[in-house]
């Protein structure tokens, strides 16, 4: 085995490694079962028992006979280092991988140059072949590539070795917010080339005057043996039209005699009549051939590439792609994938990359390194914005490291080769030096190699202007993580903005969370200088872990999605991993099965490319309706539409919309048709309020959505509801034939009734009430455990006043008032809450109460289909709809408030009761936020994950007059303002009816 220096010597980024590239190639796979040792620290010998694990693959994921007793499992940490040592000394207890298989090498590849691949490997790779060392690499984010041919024996077996070690110098520049893992975590295989190769292929497809393409091909041949043979030439073709050699350059080349014998170099020129732009909206790909011939005029090799025509700039403060404005909404993603850890196939990628798309994304920036380049090719593919990002991340040792020399060429050496690697992709349009590695001469190093290799395209990065958006040269945008609306805004209209301002990281989306971004996109369309953001992050992290506690698990198994029974989703520190940072990595837009969090549709409607407003209601009842088009490229033909009209009673009905060509930025006025609204606008419809809906879906099957996928959901309403709310409810004033019966504490009592309504003024905490603080002051002021005392009960003309009063921590004290008065049908519930000048901030005022046993079914007429709250509410259209109970829960990997329904009129309550059919009906006297679960929020915040809950049979019930909104206090601004929940009086009504 090589010298132990290699994996703590920084300066040292890799031996006998081949430089990075663009030509991707392909061969024989070496992906399968290997044989496999891990051993307590690279300078332990393996012995003679093996074991077998799959590539790629990380071994803190994979059951073996771990022989030498390492026990090696997942770590989470989100920046704190897993060991206390300083760089770069890694730790003495250092897991290492020994993997071992035959492969056979054809017998035609004698004399022919053979290149072994590693895709990556965490964090070191040590590479042999037949018992030769050919090559050693760091990067646990870019491949190996190392010349085997004076080592494999053409025609026969040979045994490839691979020596993987999971802690180096080089894991202090990979202290990024996820899980540890080690192993190898791409796909390895050899493939072989012609002595005289393509080495390299270098596109820059821009956009001209005229709407024609600027096109130049850069190609770099090599020859194996050292000297290029004289005569080779290439030759190169786009789609079925050979380009021309650019003639000046080659002159060029031979006055600077840089065209040696050793490297050759041929530069294509070709101006491209009416070419088809790319863009995130439409991504248009042209085929590129390069073959380069012997002197004899034989092909010797053939590389094939895919380009895109498109410009990336920066203007004053508008980054422009194509000349055009672009707003960026964004996500990051990591490599993720609840079984295999960091390792995700193609399959994976794209199913990714496709959900990313449905909802409304077109930009992904590579937190925190370079992704495999499969991701690449279908971001090419899909039409998706690119942040192409650098594997480095020294977060626990910021400031030492990136002014360090030692740590001079491992940042060079990262950016140059995922730069060389990824160059021709068009869907990168801005590269970033990496994430949270406070800023230095290292930094400014990298961004000047850049800028000399690829002037075509800006570089990002936060740590340069993290103190002032306007410092650092290694950053030509102003990409700042988690700032406030406030602060953004105030940057852009301060007269000092010299550079476009994207959030590189905002809305961070743990738990219940991403409140406000719409507010976030409300000030980025109204603010110049403003044009976008990456929310973090697109997964929830949660690894599948079987469960070991003895209990049974449901049947279906546990509520947080986990289907497989006797497993649920892991965090930070349910491995028994120490140091650890909880489940601080479980903040996605997705679950860990890629399910869409409600947030997802939020997002959807907010980046939607078409947007409606009521434009006006004409003589004779007509409605007109104007339609924007928000895209910034393509008109509207590749969607198609419906109108869909609803009241409280339930759709009114459907008609098919037409919807014109509008160009990009345009729009138009419309009607929808006149029998759909007969209804509505002959005042026969007795239900007041009506929202006319346009559902937008895709035309065509697409290559990231078949025909008929919902692309938004823009909304209008046509009328107000009453205001009346016996009318409503359908109730007359005189008494009902069932008295009102209450016990004696006031509490109400009926038979449907397990729990009679009281005052609820808490939740459970979500993650941003946990890490954000406001929980801790909930606790420290008894609102999570308040009791009840009954002050008076009186009597008066039938009605029934309780008067109680709520108490929690010393001085802590609500006085509330329930009004119970009994109708036909029904009983009125009229409720009042006084909330004291101590309670500044509480999550909700309402009444919480509980079903029995037996109701399933709800419906309601609200914000839906999906979870929505004060402040993420955007994405959920008013309408009529129905669930089961069940599925009201939204199973945040770890428990916390969920489920609520903004703005809702009315529901019922369906079921079987003791054999017997029961409804229970609720009209509310305005739009309130409602939740319906099996959950107490006592029981949800006990729980860490949901196999420790047990739901109730029955329905645990909230009917809040105000609700806090969500924020994002985990990481980044609290709840806005306007959605706190302060002191003050507080009255809601409410009329319920049991059948």
């Amino acid at each position: 085995m090589a010298d132990l220096s290699v994996w703590k010597s920084p300066e040292i980024t890799g031996w006998r490694r081949l430089p990075a590239h663009a030509v991707q190639r392909r061969g024989i796979t070496l992906d399968g079962r290997w044989r496999f040792q891990l051993l307590p620290r690279p300078d332990v010998s393996p012995g003679d028992r093996w074991t077998e694990i799959d590539v790629p693959g990380v071994w803190t994921m994979q059951d073996f006979d771990d022989v030498h007793g390492v026990a090696d499992r997942p770590q989470y940490t989100n920046f704190q280092m897993p060991w206390p040592d300083l760089p770069p000394r890694p730790p003495s207890a250092n897991p290492t991988g020994v993997y071992e298989r035959e492969a056979d090498v054809p017998a035609e590849w004698a004399g022919r140059r053979v290149v072994l691949h590693v895709g990556a490997a965490e964090s070191v790779v040590l590479a042999r072949v037949n018992g030769i060392d050919v090559g050693m690499g760091k990067d646990s984010h870019l491949a190996g590539e190392f010349d085997v041919t004076h080592a494999v024996r053409p025609g026969e077996p040979n045994t490839i070795g691979l020596t993987v070690v999971k802690w180096s110098d080089a894991t202090f520049v990979e202290d990024q917010d996820q899980w540890w893992h080690g192993g190898v975590t791409r796909p390895v295989h050899l493939y072989v080339t012609e002595r005289l190769f393509v080495d390299d292929v270098h596109i820059r497809a821009g956009l001209a005057d005229g709407g024609a393409g600027d096109l130049r091909v850069d190609v770099q041949v090599r020859s194996a043996d050292g000297l290029l043979p004289e005569g080779w030439h290439v030759r190169a073709w786009l789609d079925s039209h050979e380009l021309a050699i650019d003639e000046g350059y080659a002159a060029l080349l031979v006055e600077r005699e840089q065209n040696s014998r050793y490297l050759g170099r041929v530069r294509f020129r070709a101006t491209v009549p009416a070419v088809r732009a790319w863009s995130a909206e439409t991504p248009e790909l042209y085929g590129l051939t390069v073959r380069l011939y012997r002197p004899d005029g034989t092909v010797a090799d053939e590389t094939r590439h895919r380009a895109g025509f498109r410009n990336v700039e920066i203007v004053g403060r508008d980054l422009l792609v194509n000349g055009v404005r672009v707003y960026i909404r964004g996500v990051n993603r990591h490599d993720f994938h609840p079984r295999t850890g960091r390792v995700v196939s193609a399959e994976d990628m794209r199913a990714d990359l496709v959900t990313i798309k449905r909802f409304g994304f077109n930009a992904v920036r590579t937190s925190h390194y370079p992704n495999d380049p499969v991701l690449l090719d279908l971001a090419d593919e899909l039409g998706l914005y690119v942040v192409d990002e650098a594997n480095i991340e020294s977060h626990a040792n910021g400031t030492e490291i990136a002014d360090d020399p030692a740590y001079l060429p491992v940042f060079l050496d990262r950016v140059s080769r995922m730069v060389r690697r990824d160059k021709n992709h068009p869907s990168v349009i801005i590269w970033s030096l990496g994430n949270e590695s406070d800023y230095g001469v290292n930094h400014d190093a990298a961004a000047g190699w850049l800028r000399g290799y690829d002037p075509t395209r800006p570089i990002q990065y936060e740590g340069a202007i993290k103190y002032d958006y306007e410092h650092g040269t290694a950053s030509d945008i102003a990409c700042p993580m988690y700032a406030s609306i406030d602060e953004i805004v105030d940057y852009a209209r301060s007269g000092r903005q010299t550079r476009p301002l994207i959030l590189c990281e905002f809305s961070h989306a743990m738990g219940n969370s991403n409140g406000s971004l719409s507010d976030y996109w409300a000030a980025i369309e109204s603010t110049p200088g403003l044009q976008g953001g990456f929310i973090w992050e697109f997964w929830d992290h949660g690894l599948l872990q079987r469960v070991t506690d003895g209990r049974p698990a449901p049947e279906g198994g546990y509520a947080d999605g986990v289907t497989e029974p006797g497993y649920r989703w892991a965090y930070g520190g349910d491995f028994g991993d120490r140091p650890n940072d909880g489940n601080f990595c479980i903040d996605g837009v997705v679950f860990p099965d890629r399910t869409p969090k409600p947030v997802m549709f939020e997002h959807r409607e907010i980046a939607a490319p078409v947007r409606i407003e009521l434009d006006s209601v004409v003589s004779g009842g007509a409605v007109r309706v104007r339609v924007h088009n928000r895209q910034h490229f393509r008109d509207l033909s590749w969607l198609t539409a419906e109108w869909e009209l609803a009241a409280p009673g339930g759709p009114l009905g459907t008609a098919p919309a037409e919807l014109p060509p509008i160009p990009a930025g345009g729009s138009a006025t419309v009607e929808p048709p006149s029998e759909l609204l007969a209804e509505l606008l002959t005042g026969l419809s007795e239900l007041g309020e009506a929202w006319l809906t346009l559902r937008v879906t895709t035309r065509h099957d697409l290559p990231w959505a078949p025909a008929g996928t919902t692309v938004c959901l823009p909304q209008v309403r046509l009328r107000d509801e009453s205001r009346d709310l016996l009318a409503r409810a359908g109730t007359g004033a005189e008494q009902a034939a069932w008295p009102v019966e209450i016990d004696g504490e006031g509490l109400l009592v009926h038979p449907l009734l397990a729990s009679p309504p009281t005052l609820s003024v808490w939740r459970a905490p979500t993650d941003n009430d946990r890490i954000g603080g406001i929980a801790a002051r909930w606790e420290e002021q008894g609102l999570h455990a308040l009791t009840r005392k009954l002050v008076d009960v009186a009597r008066q003309d039938g009605r029934i006043v309780v008067r109680a009063e709520y108490a929690g921590a010393p001085g802590v004290s609500i006085a509330h008032e329930q009004v119970l008065t009994p109708l036909a049908g029904g009983l009125l519930v009229q409720e009042t809450a006084v909330l004291p000048d101590l309670l500044a901030d509480v999550a909700r005022v309402g009444s919480v109460w509980e079903t029995v046993a037996g109701f399933d079914e709800f419906e309601w007429f609200g914000q839906g289909p999906w979870e929505t709250y004060p402040d993420r509410r955007t994405g959920g259209p008013v309408g009529a709809y129905r669930a089961e109970v069940d599925q009201l829960f939204t199973p945040y990997v770890r428990p916390q408030e969920s489920g609520g329904r903004h703005a809702v009129r009315r529901f019922t309550l369906t079921g079987g009761i003791g054999g017997d059919a029961a409804r229970l009906a609720i009209h509310l006297d305005e739009p309130r936020q409602v939740s319906v679960t099996r959950h107490r929020d006592e029981d949800l915040a006990a729980a860490s994950h949901h196999d420790e809950l047990v739901p109730l049979a029955r329905c645990v019930v909230h009917i809040d007059a105000a609700h806090r909104g969500i924020g994002t206090a985990s990481c980044g601004p609290d709840t806005l303002p306007p959605y706190l929940v302060g002191p003050g009086t507080y009255t809601w009504s409410w009329v319920l009816s049991f059948t």
